[in-house]
Protein backbone atom coordinates (compact mmCIF):
# COMPACT_ATOMS: atom_id res chain seq x y z
CA UNK A 1 0.00 0.00 0.00
CA UNK A 2 0.91 3.43 -0.25
CA UNK A 3 0.16 6.95 0.26
CA UNK A 4 -0.37 10.00 -2.22
CA UNK A 5 -2.36 13.15 -2.23
CA UNK A 6 -5.05 14.33 -4.44
CA UNK A 7 -5.68 17.91 -4.68
CA UNK A 8 -8.79 18.87 -4.69
CA UNK A 9 -10.49 22.19 -5.67
CA UNK A 10 -11.83 24.20 -3.36
CA UNK A 11 -13.46 27.22 -3.89
CA UNK A 12 -12.93 29.48 -0.77
CA UNK A 13 -9.43 31.40 0.01
CA UNK A 14 -7.81 27.42 0.45
CA UNK A 15 -8.31 27.35 -2.94
CA UNK A 16 -6.86 23.93 -3.16
CA UNK A 17 -7.29 20.98 -0.32
CA UNK A 18 -4.46 18.05 -0.34
CA UNK A 19 -6.38 14.97 0.88
CA UNK A 20 -4.24 12.00 1.34
CA UNK A 21 -5.35 8.49 0.24
CA UNK A 22 -4.45 5.40 0.76
CA UNK A 23 -4.25 2.81 -2.45
CA UNK A 24 -2.43 0.18 -3.32
CA UNK A 25 0.45 0.75 -5.50
CA UNK A 26 2.17 -1.54 -8.35
CA UNK A 27 6.02 -1.09 -8.29
CA UNK A 28 7.80 -1.20 -11.32
CA UNK A 29 8.95 1.67 -14.05
CA UNK A 30 6.76 0.12 -17.20
CA UNK A 31 3.59 2.28 -18.09
CA UNK A 32 1.22 0.26 -17.42
CA UNK A 33 2.46 -0.22 -13.99
CA UNK A 34 1.98 3.80 -13.55
CA UNK A 35 -1.52 3.23 -15.26
CA UNK A 36 -2.34 0.60 -12.55
CA UNK A 37 -1.05 2.28 -9.89
CA UNK A 38 -3.76 5.89 -11.19
CA UNK A 39 -6.54 4.04 -11.78
CA UNK A 40 -6.10 2.82 -7.88
CA UNK A 41 -5.26 5.82 -6.72
CA UNK A 42 -8.38 7.12 -8.21
CA UNK A 43 -11.07 4.64 -6.97
CA UNK A 44 -9.88 4.40 -3.79
CA UNK A 45 -10.32 7.98 -3.75
CA UNK A 46 -13.89 8.01 -5.00
CA UNK A 47 -14.94 5.42 -2.56
CA UNK A 48 -15.04 8.41 -0.53
CA UNK A 49 -15.99 11.11 -2.91
CA UNK A 50 -18.31 9.66 -5.90
CA UNK A 51 -19.42 12.73 -6.90
CA UNK A 52 -15.83 14.31 -7.79
CA UNK A 53 -14.19 13.97 -11.11
CA UNK A 54 -10.54 13.07 -11.03
CA UNK A 55 -8.11 13.93 -13.41
CA UNK A 56 -4.17 12.17 -13.43
CA UNK A 57 -2.21 15.31 -14.99
CA UNK A 58 1.24 13.84 -15.89
CA UNK A 59 2.55 11.90 -19.19
CA UNK A 60 1.40 8.42 -17.97
CA UNK A 61 -2.04 9.50 -17.78
CA UNK A 62 -4.81 7.57 -19.57
CA UNK A 63 -6.91 11.23 -20.43
CA UNK A 64 -5.04 12.88 -23.74
CA UNK A 65 -5.84 16.52 -21.56
CA UNK A 66 -3.80 14.99 -18.45
CA UNK A 67 -0.49 14.19 -20.90
CA UNK A 68 -0.81 17.54 -22.71
CA UNK A 69 -0.93 19.34 -18.80
CA UNK A 70 2.35 17.48 -17.71
CA UNK A 71 4.56 20.48 -17.03
CA UNK A 72 7.08 18.32 -19.48
CA UNK A 73 4.64 18.65 -22.68
CA UNK A 74 2.82 22.08 -21.13
CA UNK A 75 4.83 24.66 -23.85
CA UNK A 76 5.55 28.35 -22.78
CA UNK A 77 5.97 30.41 -26.12
CA UNK A 78 7.67 33.46 -25.63
CA UNK A 79 7.00 36.98 -27.83
CA UNK A 80 10.47 36.10 -29.22
CA UNK A 81 9.82 32.52 -30.99
CA UNK A 82 10.89 30.45 -28.35
CA UNK A 83 9.21 27.59 -27.18
CA UNK A 84 10.78 25.55 -24.19
CA UNK A 85 8.23 23.56 -21.58
CA UNK A 86 7.63 24.60 -17.97
CA UNK A 87 9.58 21.50 -16.67
CA UNK A 88 12.41 23.41 -18.67
CA UNK A 89 11.45 27.01 -17.43
CA UNK A 90 11.58 25.98 -13.79
CA UNK A 91 15.15 24.04 -13.99
CA UNK A 92 16.56 26.93 -16.11
CA UNK A 93 15.35 29.35 -13.27
CA UNK A 94 16.99 28.11 -10.47
CA UNK A 95 19.40 30.09 -8.45
CA UNK A 96 21.59 28.23 -6.15
CA UNK A 97 24.34 29.35 -3.61
CA UNK A 98 27.41 28.27 -6.07
CA UNK A 99 25.46 29.14 -9.91
CA UNK A 100 22.59 29.24 -11.78
CA UNK A 101 20.54 30.34 -13.26
CA UNK A 102 21.81 27.61 -15.64
CA UNK A 103 19.31 28.94 -18.49
CA UNK A 104 20.90 26.54 -21.40
CA UNK A 105 18.39 24.37 -19.78
CA UNK A 106 16.12 26.13 -22.04
CA UNK A 107 17.42 24.61 -24.82
CA UNK A 108 17.08 20.74 -24.19
CA UNK A 109 14.17 18.61 -23.18
CA UNK A 110 12.03 18.32 -19.57
CA UNK A 111 13.98 15.23 -18.65
CA UNK A 112 17.61 16.56 -19.73
CA UNK A 113 16.88 20.05 -17.86
CA UNK A 114 15.48 18.12 -14.71
CA UNK A 115 18.42 15.57 -14.66
CA UNK A 116 21.06 18.24 -15.15
CA UNK A 117 23.74 17.15 -13.02
CA UNK A 118 24.57 21.28 -12.00
CA UNK A 119 21.35 20.99 -10.23
CA UNK A 120 22.42 18.57 -7.52
CA UNK A 121 26.12 20.04 -7.53
CA UNK A 122 25.40 23.92 -6.81
CA UNK A 123 24.44 23.99 -3.33
CA UNK A 124 21.08 25.64 -2.09
CA UNK A 125 18.48 27.37 -3.99
CA UNK A 126 18.48 30.94 -2.66
CA UNK A 127 16.12 32.62 -5.50
CA UNK A 128 14.51 31.75 -9.07
CA UNK A 129 15.07 34.19 -11.84
CA UNK A 130 12.83 33.85 -14.74
CA UNK A 131 11.87 36.62 -17.19
CA UNK A 132 13.81 39.60 -16.60
CA UNK A 133 11.82 38.92 -12.87
CA UNK A 134 13.41 37.52 -9.30
CA UNK A 135 11.65 35.38 -6.94
CA UNK A 136 12.34 34.27 -3.42
CA UNK A 137 12.05 30.77 -2.31
CA UNK A 138 8.94 30.96 -0.27
CA UNK A 139 6.02 30.21 0.08
CA UNK A 140 8.07 27.21 -1.26
CA UNK A 141 5.36 26.80 -4.29
CA UNK A 142 4.94 30.18 -4.73
CA UNK A 143 7.31 30.28 -8.14
CA UNK A 144 6.21 26.95 -9.61
CA UNK A 145 2.65 27.68 -9.38
CA UNK A 146 3.04 31.00 -10.32
CA UNK A 147 4.76 29.77 -13.89
CA UNK A 148 2.31 26.77 -14.34
CA UNK A 149 -0.78 28.81 -14.12
CA UNK A 150 0.52 31.39 -16.31
CA UNK A 151 1.95 29.05 -18.98
CA UNK A 152 -1.65 26.85 -18.97
CA UNK A 153 -3.50 30.26 -19.06
CA UNK A 154 -2.32 30.57 -22.77
CA UNK A 155 -4.24 27.56 -23.67
CA UNK A 156 -7.85 28.26 -24.07
CA UNK A 157 -8.64 24.64 -25.43
CA UNK A 158 -7.08 22.92 -22.76
CA UNK A 159 -8.65 25.31 -19.52
CA UNK A 160 -12.04 25.30 -21.23
CA UNK A 161 -11.94 20.88 -20.30
CA UNK A 162 -10.01 21.46 -17.50
CA UNK A 163 -12.55 23.26 -14.78
CA UNK A 164 -14.80 20.23 -15.94
CA UNK A 165 -12.94 18.55 -13.20
CA UNK A 166 -12.73 19.32 -9.29
CA UNK A 167 -9.70 16.78 -8.21
CA UNK A 168 -6.27 15.70 -9.68
CA UNK A 169 -3.30 13.29 -8.88
CA UNK A 170 -0.02 13.22 -9.96
CA UNK A 171 1.34 9.67 -10.03
CA UNK A 172 5.10 10.61 -9.74
CA UNK A 173 4.65 13.45 -7.17
CA UNK A 174 6.16 11.93 -4.01
CA UNK A 175 5.58 14.48 -0.78
CA UNK A 176 8.24 13.00 1.10
CA UNK A 177 10.83 14.04 -1.90
CA UNK A 178 9.25 16.62 -3.67
CA UNK A 179 7.54 20.47 -3.08
CA UNK A 180 6.03 21.65 -5.98
CA UNK A 181 3.62 19.39 -7.99
CA UNK A 182 1.50 19.90 -11.44
CA UNK A 183 -1.81 18.67 -10.20
CA UNK A 184 -1.98 21.08 -7.10
CA UNK A 185 -1.01 24.07 -9.43
CA UNK A 186 -3.98 22.53 -11.71
CA UNK A 187 -6.43 22.85 -8.74
CA UNK A 188 -5.54 26.24 -7.97
CA UNK A 189 -6.05 27.30 -11.21
CA UNK A 190 -9.28 25.99 -11.21
CA UNK A 191 -10.67 27.29 -8.16
CA UNK A 192 -9.06 30.85 -9.25
CA UNK A 193 -11.20 31.09 -12.80
CA UNK A 194 -14.44 29.46 -10.40
CA UNK A 195 -14.17 32.40 -8.17
CA UNK A 196 -13.77 35.09 -10.67
CA UNK A 197 -10.17 35.60 -8.78
CA UNK A 198 -8.09 34.64 -12.08
CA UNK A 199 -7.55 37.84 -14.03
CA UNK A 200 -6.69 39.65 -10.78
CA UNK A 201 -4.17 36.99 -9.80
CA UNK A 202 -2.44 37.12 -13.06
CA UNK A 203 -1.89 40.75 -13.17
CA UNK A 204 1.80 40.46 -11.33
CA UNK A 205 3.76 38.47 -9.39
CA UNK A 206 2.91 40.32 -7.03
CA UNK A 207 -0.76 40.16 -7.76
CA UNK A 208 -0.73 36.35 -7.85
CA UNK A 209 1.07 36.31 -4.02
CA UNK A 210 -1.21 38.59 -2.60
CA UNK A 211 -4.04 36.64 -3.58
CA UNK A 212 -2.68 32.86 -3.54
CA UNK A 213 -0.82 33.03 -0.35
CA UNK A 214 -2.85 35.85 1.70
CA UNK A 215 -1.42 34.32 4.94
CA UNK A 216 2.19 34.90 4.02
CA UNK A 217 1.31 38.24 2.99
CA UNK A 218 -0.01 38.90 6.63
CA UNK A 219 2.64 37.54 8.21
CA UNK A 220 5.43 39.03 6.17
CA UNK A 221 3.38 42.68 7.46
CA UNK A 222 2.60 41.50 10.85
CA UNK A 223 6.66 41.06 11.51
CA UNK A 224 7.56 44.49 9.92
CA UNK A 225 9.89 43.38 6.87
CA UNK A 226 6.98 43.94 4.07
CA UNK A 227 4.99 46.73 5.45
CA UNK A 228 3.94 47.67 2.26
CA UNK A 229 2.90 43.71 0.96
CA UNK A 230 5.90 44.38 -1.22
CA UNK A 231 8.90 41.51 -1.58
CA UNK A 232 10.70 42.29 -4.57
Amino acid sequence: MANRPVFVTSLDKRYCIRENVEFEFFSGFSDSQKKRSIQSLHQSYLKKHSDKKVLEISSKSEVELGIRLSAFNLIIKTPGGKNFSVESAFQASKVFERGGPYVDLLNVSSRQAKKDERLKNSGKIIQFFYDGLTFKTEPKTYFYNWLYINALHLYDELTEQLIDYDAFTDIAFNPQRSINCQAEAAAIYVSLQKQGLLQEALKSKDAFLDTVYPAYRKTESDEGENVQLSLF
